[in-house]
């Protein structure tokens, strides 16, 4: 009974959380509110008004807005939009790119290196941090840049301030018409929803505390569809990070083409999974039949499957709701293993050995003196 009883007692929790991620998820809609307001501040250049590609450069938690804004404008967008996690931009890359480089510490190195790829081939470049050599570089260069918090637990506890700038970025470009009234929903679906799971919500009424006990000890696997590629991508990499639990995701209806073979291992092999499936009241008829089908044949091996329901009635709205619904589950589960959900040892410990051996910060600021 250990485990059904800690989501209910507020000092445990807080005892295991020390960083408060949990509380910073459930501040989640204001932190949307405030990075709008912040985006809306910055000037565009007039020069930047018509690029014909839109390249986000970003690792982790600041790639993840990046993938969210493909996935939102994948129908309406008449410029492609990519996400480049590497050191190196695409060759396309030129003055008709405009580089958005976002990274919540300013410190990434990768996204350092593209964005000083990016000078060098004359694109339109905007940037996204909490300060760093980013911004740094950035006011030297005088490159718009958007200030955010450094006050975070973690960067992916920072997911508004590192989307929704690039959701306001797409309106003042006019590639993301009408956005106005999906934010006004997004913002008025996703402070129900933390309403509704935040901790002094108890267990009986609380979705996400459900959901995390439901997958307990299993290994989660997260598949998604078309606008919810990058959620289940989200989703994955929170059990990883707050969870501290192995993860993977998949999506419709590739994964009818490859992964759902793997089920048809013994089931000593398969039942230490669960599957969590995000779904769409609106889902097409072919992505809904492929999801149900699919449920049937892994139902015989995994330990059980799950669903995420999207909340609201337009596109940025339902992505954001199985987002955040994601969210809140990975923290509960993370405390309901006893895990604090914030420290990541693993990526601080590889970072320290690159830095031994590869000075990524020091060279590039050698390359910024040249060219100021």
């Amino acid at each position: 009974m250990q485990k059904l009883t800690v989501l209910d007692q507020p000092d445990k929790v807080k005892a295991i959380d020390k960083s408060n991620m949990l509380g910073a998820c459930e501040k989640t809609p204001d932190f949307c509110r405030d990075a709008v307001k912040r985006a809306e501040k910055v000037e565009i250049p007039i020069s930047y008004k018509s690029p014909k590609n839109v390249i986000v450069a970003g690792m982790g938690g600041s790639a993840i807005g990046g993938e969210l804004l493909k996935n939102w404008l994948y129908d309406r967008a008449s410029i492609p939009i990519e996400v480049c996690r590497d050191y190196v931009l695409p060759a396309y890359a030129n003055e008709n790119s405009l580089i958005v480089a976002v990274s919540y510490s300013g410190e990434t190195e990768e996204t350092l290196s593209a964005f000083l790829e990016a000078i060098k081939r004359r694109c339109m470049v905007l940037t996204v941090s909490s300060g760093g050599h980013l911004q740094t570089f950035s006011q030297k260069l005088k490159i718009p840049h958007i200030l955010i918090p450094s006050d975070s637990p973690a960067p992916r506890a920072a997911i508004a301030y590192l989307f929704f700038p690039l959701v306001v970025l797409m309106k003042k470009l006019c590639v993301a018409k009408k956005a106005n009234e999906e934010i006004e929903e997004t913002l008025r679906v996703l402070q129900k929803i933390s309403e509704e799971n935040a901790l002094r919500t108890p267990l009986k009424n609380n979705m996400a505390k459900k959901l995390a006990l439901e997958i307990g000890d299993t290994v989660p696997i997260v598949y998604g569809f078309r606008q919810y590629n990058a959620v289940a991508r989200r989703l994955k990499c929170q059990f990883n990070e707050n969870s501290k639990v192995p993860s993977k995701f998949d999506v419709f209806s590739e994964l009818n083409h490859n992964e759902v073979v793997g089920w048809e291992a013994p089931r000593n092999l398969t039942k230490a999974f669960s599957i969590l499936v995000i779904r769409d009241s609106k889902e097409p008829r072919e992505i809904k039949q492929r999801i149900e089908v699919t449920k049937q044949i892994a139902s015989k091996k995994v330990c059980r499957i799950l669903e995420i329901r999207a909340v609201g009635k337009q596109k940025l709205a339902k992505m954001l709701s199985a987002m955040y619904m994601g969210d809140f589950v990975s923290i509960y589960l993370a405390l309901l293993r006893g895990v604090d959900p914030t420290p990541t040892k693993t990526i601080a410990h590889l970072k320290r050995e690159m830095k031994k051996e590869f000075d990524m910060t020091a060279r590039l600021e050698k390359e910024i003196e040249k060219i100021t």
